[in-house]
């Protein structure tokens, strides 16, 4: 019954991340959610209080689940270069923001939509995973490998490219493509923190 119950609440949460990634947050609704999920809207209540709950859930999810394979990608790395591992977290972003999970990239690209009652969820989220880039680059910049003066600002332009990323790295484009410039942007970007990048 567990089980069933955690399936069906994880489709729910599938069926709303794919919502508000077409429609942002005004766009979205219950009627929409149950319809996709054929239930009744008055079962929704029984997993979720609200929309709010539902899109929180949504956030959460997709948090969660891009710092998982980051860490993972991270983990497969964790012996090389420090270089080596902030190219490694540039390349699955932006493969999961272009290729694999492209909703995370309009869940996240739709803030003058989101009330205000999210603005703290939405940076709490961004805050965990800007950890993971962050933790990279200070064990660079404490090794010597990186000649970073300041990594706040290395890390939001690091953020921006990412994001840009997602506006023409289309999905659409075939693989090889996709490949070839994923492997520009990690190249452009990596260059913001390493001593070679900071001659040049």
């Amino acid at each position: 019954m567990e089980r069933r119950r955690d399936r069906r609440k994880a489709e729910i949460v599938r069926t709303a991340t794919a919502l508000l990634s077409e429609h942002g947050y005004q766009g979205m609704n219950l009627e929409d959610v149950a319809e996709r999920t054929d239930i009744a809207k008055a079962t929704l209540y029984h997993y979720f209080s609200g929309k709010d709950e539902l899109v929180a859930a949504v956030i959460e999810g997709l948090t969660v689940e891009v710092n998982r394979r980051l860490e993972q990608e991270l983990d497969r790395v964790r012996d090389r270069s420090h270089l080596e591992q902030i190219r490694t977290l540039i390349r699955e972003q932006v493969r999961i923001l272009t290729d694999t999970a492209p909703e995370v990239a309009t869940v996240f690209s739709w803030p003058t939509t989101w009330p205000a009652s999210f603005q703290e969820i939405i940076k709490e989220s961004r805050r965990r995973h800007d950890a993971i880039f962050r933790r990279v680059v200070e064990a660079g910049i404490a090794t010597g490998e990186f000649d970073c003066p300041n990594p706040d600002v290395a890390l939001q332009c690091l953020h921006g490219v990412l994001n840009q990323s997602a506006l023409w790295i289309r999905p659409s484009l075939p693989l090889e493509r996709k490949a070839e410039l994923w492997e520009a942007v990690v190249e452009a970007a990596a260059r913001m923190f390493s001593l070679d990048g900071a001659r040049s």
